[in-house]
C-alpha cells in the first residue's frame, strides 16, 4: 500500500488518511520536504529499513483524493481528549495511601504520561521519586514499566544498546540490551533513574531518543547502523539530584534539559505527613516513638533551608521509614539514631560538628540526657520539645 506524506509547516506530518505520521519521520527528512515543497513517500528498502523519499506534492493530493479515511480521525481526536480531560478530573482518587504526594504535581505526573511527555523529576534523596514514578506505572494498567539505574553502570553502551558478540554459527553479532525492546513497546513507561549520576555517554546516546522531534536510537555496532524508532506512547521518566551537596552528580547542560517537557519538583515531606508515612508503615509502633523521628527528620529540613545552617544534609523519608523499621524490630530511639542518623553527619569538628549536633537533637527527646541504648523505648520519658 503507498504511503504518502504531507508535512504542515509545524512540521507535523500527516498521511493521506489524515493520520497523524510526525513521530515515524525523521526531523531532517520533514524539514527537507516543507522547505521543498515536496510530499514524502515511504519506501521500504532490502534490509528492512525505513526511507521517506521527496515525491511531488500532486501525487499527495490526488492520492488524498481518492483515499478513504481509514478511521474517522478528528472523531477519534476528540474522543481521545475527552477522555484524558475526564480521566483527569478524577485521577486523584488513584493515588495510593503510601504516595504523599501533592494533589497538583500528581495531576501534572499524570497528565504528562497520558501526553507522552518527557517527564524529569527532581529533589532530594529519599524524597519519593522513584516511588512515584513505579506507582503511576502501576495505577495506569496494561502499561508496561521498564527501570534502568544510569546511575549504577559504567557501560552505557551494554546498558543503552547491547553488546558485541561472536559465535562460530554467526560470527560477528551485537546482542541488544533491554533498553532496545523497551522504547519499541507502545505506551511503555521508562524509569531513567539517577540521571545526573550516568556517565556522559548515557546522555549523549539518549539526545536522539528523547528529542520529541527525533525519536530514534542509532546502532553503529549493527551492519548498516539501523535506526529504531521509539513507539508510540512511549513516556521517559528520569529522575535527578540536584544540588551541591551531591558532589558524585554530573550538572545536566542545557541540551538535556530541553529534552524535558515536564519538570516535576519532588519535596521533603512536612512533619505531619511524614508521620502519616510512618504511621502507615509500622502501625504497631510506639506512636510517640514515630513522632519523636518525624520531628527530628523535620529539624534537619528546616535548618538546611535557614541562613545559618547547623547540618548541611537532611534526613530522607528513606532513612526515617528504616528507623521506623528498627523500632518495629525491637531496637531503641537512640540505637536507631545510632545506626540510621548519625553516619551521614560529619564528626569533623568534634564538640561543634554536625554528629555532635545531631546527638544533642535527638537527646532532647529525652528526659535523661544520658539514657544509654540498652534502656527500652517504652521506659525512656518521651519529650516533643526540639
Amino acid at each position: 500500500m503507498t504511503t504518502l506524506v504531507k508535512v504542515l509547516d509545524n512540521l507535523t506530518a500527516i498521511d493521506q488518511h489524515g493520520n497523524d505520521m510526525t513521530v515515524d519521520i525523521p526531523l531532517h527528512a520533514r524539514k527537507r520536504a516543507n522547505a521543498n515543497g515536496t510530499a514524502l513517500r515511504m519506501l521500504n528498502t532490502k534490509t528492512g529499513r525505513t526511507q521517506w523519499r521527496d515525491t511531488d506534492m500532486a501525487d499527495y493530493d490526488a492520492l488524498r483524493k481518492t483515499a478513504v479515511p481509514s478511521k474517522k480521525v478528528e472523531n477519534v481526536k476528540n474522543e481521545l481528549e475527552n477522555d484524558v480531560v475526564e480521566f483527569l478530573k478524577n485521577c486523584e482518587t488513584l493515588k495510593p495511601s503510601h504516595l504523599i504526594m501533592d494533589s497538583l504535581k500528581w495531576r501534572y505526573l499524570m497528565r504528562s504520561v497520558l501526553r507522552g511527555k518527557n517527564i524529569m523529576m527532581t529533589g532530594p534523596s529519599g524524597c519519593g521519586k522513584t516511588l512515584a514514578a513505579q506507582t503511576i506505572a502501576n495505577v495506569l494498567d496494561g502499561r508496561r514499566f521498564y527501570y534502568f539505574n544510569l546511575g549504577a553502570t559504567q557501560d552505557p553502551r551494554s546498558t543503552l544498546i547491547g553488546n558485541t558478540h561472536f559465535s562460530k554459527d554467526k560470527g560477528t553479532f551485537v546482542a541488544e540490551a533491554l533498553f532496545v525492546k523497551a522504547i519499541q513497546d507502545d505506551n511503555a513507561i521508562i524509569l531513567l533513574d539517577e540521571l545526573t549520576r550516568g556517565h556522559a555517554d548515557a546522555w549523549n546516546i539518549l539526545m536522539t531518543v528523547l528529542d520529541e522531534n527525533q525519536r530514534y536510537l542509532r546502532i553503529d555496532e549493527m551492519p548498516d547502523t539501523p535506526t529504531i524508532k521509539v513507539a508510540r506512547g512511549v513516556t521517559f521518566i528520569a529522575t535527578a539530584n540536584i544540588g551541591s551537596e551531591y558532589t558524585a552528580t554530573r550538572v545536566l547542560d542545557r541540551a538535556m534539559m530541553d529534552r524535558f517537557a515536564s519538570v516535576v519538583e519532588m519535596e521533603p515531606l512536612n512533619r505531619d505527613d511524614e508521620l502519616s508515612l510512618l504511621t502507615m508503615t509500622y502501625p504497631e509502633v510506639n506512636p510517640d516513638a514515630l513522632r519523636a523521628i518525624a520531628e527530628i527528620a523535620d529539624h534537619t529540613r528546616t535548618q538546611v533551608r535557614s541562613e545559618d545552617p547547623k547540618v548541611t544534609t537532611s534526613i530522607s523519608s528513606r532513612m526515617t521509614v528504616e528507623m521506623a523499621g528498627l523500632l518495629n524490630d525491637g531496637f531503641t530511639l537512640a540505637e536507631a539514631a545510632e545506626a540510621c542518623v548519625y553516619p551521614f553527619f560529619s564528626p569533623a569538628g568534634g564538640n561543634d560538628s554536625e554528629r555532635t549536633y545531631m546527638r544533642q537533637v535527638v537527646q532532647k527527646y529525652f528526659v535523661n540526657p544520658n539514657i544509654t541504648a540498652s534502656v527500652p523505648w517504652e521506659q525512656a520519658d518521651f519529650v516533643s520539645n526540639v
